[in-house]
Order: C-alpha cells, then structure tokens, then sequence
C-alpha cells in the first residue's frame, strides 16, 4: 500500500481522490463519525455553498469510487507502528495493513463552554464559525458565548454580520477594562455573569437568561469551543505541535515524522472551513506523490 488515510472528511477525501488520480493504492479509513454531523448546511465552498454533509459525503465517495486504487474501509484506526519500508497501522478489528506512508486527517473535536443546554441548539442556531453561518443570522439578535482570551476579537468579527449584538463571557474574566469599554462603544453589549440558561425550541434559540434574573432576547450566534484532537495518532507518533496545538506540517503536508502526513483541522486549528480542508488534504496527497516517486526514482 502506498498509503493510508486516516479519516474520511473532507481532508481525507480530497487526499484519497489525489492520490487515487495518481495511481496510488490508497487505504481510506473512515469510521463514519464526523464532527459535523450535528450541522444541516456548509457553506464556503464554491459550487457546494449550502450542501449539508451527508450529501457532501455521497457525492464525495461517488468520486474516488471511479479509481481502482482507492479502498475505503469502515474500520477505526487504534495505532500507528513503525514497520520495515513503512508503517503498520492497527484497527479495531485486529486486522493490521502494512503501508509506505501515512496521511492524517483525523479531525479535531470541541469542547463546548458549561453552559447549560447548550448542545441543543448547537449546529442549529449557535455555531462556532461566522464565516460558514453569520449570512443565515445576519441582522438578527445574535449572541457571542466565548470563555477564552479571543472572546474580543470574536465580538469585533461577527459585528460584520449584525450590530444588535451580546457578548457572554460566562463569568470568566476574559476581557481587559480597554476591551470592554470598546466593544461598549461600538453598542456590544458585554454581559459577564455566567448564564443561567438558554430557552427556545427545536433548536432555535430564543432567550439567553442570566444568573441574577435577567433574561435577554437571542436568535442565534455563536459560539468558541475549546479544541482538542479527535485522536491521539500524531502525539503517539512524535509529531512536533504549534503553539495552537496543531500538528505542525510544511508546505505539502509533511510532520516532522518521516512518512506521517497530516491534512485538514488537525494541522489546521484554525480557521475551521470544509473548503480549507479539502485544500489540505489535496496539498498532503501531492506531498506523499512527490515523495514517493522521488523515492522510486532513485531505487
């Protein structure tokens, strides 16, 4: 095999249609469980704005299923082991594939802020990207609920979408005296008790109740997950980080790991987009190609 994939988003697929157009024998791994599966509709990605995805998901194994070379296998990866010539890489199953080289895109998962009932209405009216949904809440009553140091500069972003706008901090002291009064200013209005609860229904947000009493009328918004990696992979394998957390890749893909490539959120923390993952993961798989055939060549 001359490489495994593991992941199946947007990351993944695009690598695995890559190399599969390279005439590469490529293994997929993809478990079905994507971070998004909470999300109706991804925006951002020209001629696919508004897919949701599953569809995008169909449509994408519709592609690679036209090349021979890829193999898509519903299987978790447990492990990653150095081998002879390459990597042995374990599943769930116990069956174990021998393969040249290693591309992961294994995603990210969040960590919501402990706000009560918060998981009911994410993916439906709060999210945590402006750029995938602050056009669908555009000029709504909109709330920010962010626990961390860019709580700030989030407030500043998706005032470009509405300006009747609540900034939560939930008791956490995260904004300086400068910052609030400037957000003050630009009519933001910055709430730090922590929340009480969120009501609505379906869904769809409707109030944002405070501790104290205080209720305030919310459609929508957003809100900062903390990041983790979905998978313990790349830390298991020795890959360097960057300061954000990210497994640090250069231009193709490459991790300071020889043969272990990384593509899409997990070498990408930030900004989160389906578009800029597929984009990875094309990067990475045009990494693994030159690599191998410059190897090749000179056997």
């Amino acid at each position: 095999m001359d490489c495994a994939i593991i992941g199946g988003g947007p990351a993944g697929l695009n690598a695995a249609l890559v190399l599969g157009r390279a005439r590469r024998h490529t293994l997929l791994f993809d478990h079905n469980r994507p971070r998004n599966a909470v999300t109706r509709e991804s925006h951002g990605f020209i001629t696919r704005d508004g897919i949701s995805p599953s569809q995008f998901r169909q449509l994408a194994h519709r592609d690679i299923a036209k090349y021979p070379g890829i193999t898509v296998k519903p299987d978790k990866v447990t492990g990653i082991s150095r081998a002879a010539g390459g990597y042995i890489v374990e599943t769930g199953s116990g069956a174990g594939f021998k393969t040249r080289t290693v591309i992961l895109a294994t995603g990210l998962k969040e960590v919501l802020p402990a706000v009560p009932g918060v998981g009911a209405y994410y993916g439906i009216s709060l999210f945590s990207c402006p750029y995938c949904d602050g056009w669908e809440l555009r000029d709504q009553p909109l709330v920010v609920i962010s626990e961390s140091s860019n709580a700030f500069v989030t407030a500043q972003m998706v005032a470009q979408w509405s300006k009747d706008l609540l900034l939560c901090t939930n008791g956490r002291a995260v904004l300086d005296a400068e910052q609030a009064d400037m957000l003050e200013r630009k009519g933001i209005k910055v709430e730090r008790r922590r929340i009480a609860a969120l009501g609505g229904e379906a869904g769809m947000l409707r109030t944002v109740a405070m501790e104290g009493g205080y209720e305030y009328r919310r459609s929508g918004g957003f809100v900062i997950p903390a990041w983790d990696h979905a998978s313990p992979l790349g830390k298991a394998l020795g890959c360097s980080m960057t300061p954000d957390g990210a497994l640090l890749t250069d231009a193709l893909g490459r991790t300071s790991v020889p043969g272990i490539y990384a593509a899409g959120d997990v070498s990408v923390v930030s900004p989160s987009q389906v578009v800029i993952a597929a984009g990875e993961g094309s990067k990475a798989a045009i990494g693994v190609n030159t690599d191998l055939t410059r190897e090749d060549f000179y056997r």
